[in-house]
């Protein structure tokens, strides 16, 4: 850890996550050694950096807890995310100060939603990526109409589905607008409106849109629910989000919550950022028991691509 007496400079490392290569899923920064900072710099660096999100690693309150982990979009600090929690994870368990958590393939992370408990992801003795369970149980907030989520997605109303659900605010840690689409044609055509998210958002503390299609002519040799999906968030100043396990996570405990069953274990496969050149997948469980879900878990691989030192 930097000293009070010592040179301003810390080190950061950056990781493509929700993805197998580099250059795909989405990309984050994790500031290694963020004691001392205030949250005027953190601020600042998130800018700087211009990702989605950047992460800050502190010291944890509670010494049985890995780790203390503030997230920063460019603009503000969020309370949870997902995959700043699953790189963090995956980056933490490269260095030798986390090695004895890494070798319990186990960590929790002290986060302004609550704790975040991960699993270590690994294949032949490596550590591959990681997979965390949601902070909070599903909360069911605003709807809003077909018009008005159409209007944000630039698309036509009638491109808008309410098989399953009318377009919802939903959150197991951070809120977004979920928005179910009839096609993959749609999705595909789907980009933001600045001047109609301003007019609704930010509601019920959701200031970005999740849409996504259920594909039901897609199955997997696991009986996984195959969904394809895109985050908009320009009022963050984040057009597109390649990949966004804090909405997937939420959706997917709608999904589960929404389905008949009273008891299930459920498997999820979302394909985020194809249409932005950042194929990213992030793999879901859920959990339901008494026709309530009773866990949400979102995972998938991360690959290494960038250190380097701050100097502030």
């Amino acid at each position: 850890m930097t000293h009070a007496g010592a040179a301003m400079k810390r080190r950061y490392v950056t990781a493509d996550v929700f993805t197998d290569r580099m250059f795909g899923g989405n990309p984050l920064a994790v500031v290694l050694d963020a004691a001392g900072l205030s949250t005027t710099q953190m601020q600042a660096i998130a800018l700087e950096f211009n990702y989605s999100e950047t992460t800050f690693v502190l010291p944890p309150d509670d010494p049985a807890h890995t780790a203390k982990v503030r997230i920063f979009t460019p603009r503000a600090e969020v309370p949870f995310a997902g995959h700043p929690n699953v790189g963090t994870a995956f980056m933490l368990a490269r260095e030798r100060e986390f090695a004895a958590a890494a070798a319990d393939g186990i960590f929790v992370f002290e986060e302004a939603a609550g704790l975040v408990p991960l699993k270590l992801l690994r294949e032949r003795g490596a550590t591959v990526g990681a997979e965390l369970r949601a902070p909070e149980s599903l909360s069911r907030r605003s709807i809003v109409s077909r018009e008005v989520a159409a209007a944000c997605l630039s698309l036509d109303p009638t491109d808008i589905a309410m098989r399953v659900h009318a377009p919802q605010i939903v959150s197991v840690g951070l809120p977004f607008l979920v928005v179910e689409l009839g096609s993959r044609d749609a999705l595909h055509r789907s980009k933001p409106k600045t001047s109609a998210h301003a007019e609704i958002l930010p509601l019920d503390g959701a200031d970005a849109i999740f849409a996504y299609w259920r594909a039901s002519d897609e199955s997997s040799a696991s009986d996984e629910t195959v969904l394809h999906a895109r985050t908009f968030s320009p009022l963050d100043g984040i057009v597109e989000d390649p990949a966004t396990g804090s909405a997937c996570a939420a959706t997917i405990a709608l999904l589960a919550t929404l389905q008949p069953d009273e008891r299930a274990e459920l498997a999820w496969r979302i394909h985020q950022g194809a249409d932005m050149g950042r194929p990213s997948l992030l793999l879901g469980r859920t959990a339901k028991d008494a026709g309530a879900v009773t866990g949400t878990h979102i995972g998938g691989r991360c690959v290494a691509v960038l250190e380097g030192t701050l100097f502030l």
